[in-house]
């Protein structure tokens, strides 16, 4: 589905040369549940931006799905996130003066879907994610958990097949971790590839692949022994 083969991606910080990535490869199979845990800047955000297509590598390639995504210009790279890849970010990223059947409706009115056609299939998604009653509420009448319970939805209201989670429990309590996590875990269960970068060796042991990253290097990786 996936696969990197010696991605660097190096940023300038003023007069010295970070290796945010170096010489990474990586491959991701349908349905997988990864986890990905390292240090604070080892270069976990990096790598999830660049399978996300936010991002691109200074050197290596990228394929997805087969193709080579590596040089496509702005747009192409737009469209095949919109297709293909939903994000889930700690600090939910939600518009404030939307409500929350709007903020899931977004990524379908962006992609020009009828009115009817997004606003059925936002409230379906809400009601997948244990919203049905809360579709008029703005984010700030929400809690934290619902809050990224309506993330959760407009990142798989595409139904893409690919799902990548940036410290998804990092703002919430302890409670409505274990919601979201579940959440997210039934995601897979149902058949979306699952990445959660994470912070926290609980959450990160519950994966069934763990990728640990130390200074842009993938340090181990308890998948490639099945390979």
């Amino acid at each position: 589905m996936m696969r990197l083969e010696n991605i660097c991606r190096d940023f300038q910080v003023g007069d010295q040369v970070v290796h945010a990535l170096d010489h990474v490869d990586l491959e991701i199979k349908p349905g997988e549940y990864i986890s990905i845990m390292g240090p604070s800047g080892s270069g976990k955000s990096t790598l999830l931006n660049i399978l996300g297509l936010l991002d691109r590598p200074n050197l290596g390639t990228y394929w997805l799905n087969g193709a080579d995504v590596s040089s496509l210009d702005d747009n192409a790279l737009a469209e095949q996130r919109q297709q293909h890849i939903g994000f889930i970010f700690q600090a939910f990223h939600l518009i404030p003066r939307l409500s929350a059947l709007e903020n899931v409706e977004l990524p379908l009115l962006l992609a020009g879907a009828p009115v009817a056609a997004r606003r059925d299939r936002a409230r379906e998604v809400l009601d997948s994610v244990g919203l049905a009653t809360r579709l008029d509420h703005r984010p700030d009448q929400l809690s934290g958990g619902e809050r990224q319970r309506v993330a959760i939805g407009r990142a798989i209201v595409m139904n893409p097949g690919l799902l990548l989670a940036d410290e998804p429990t990092g703002n919430l309590d302890s409670r409505s971790s274990e919601d979201v996590i579940e959440l997210i875990e039934q995601l897979n269960r149902n058949g979306i590839s699952l990445m959660v970068v994470t912070h926290d060796p609980d959450i990160g042991r519950r994966a069934q692949r763990h990728i640990s990253l130390r200074d842009g290097k993938i340090v181990t990786d308890d998948g490639r022994l099945s390979r």
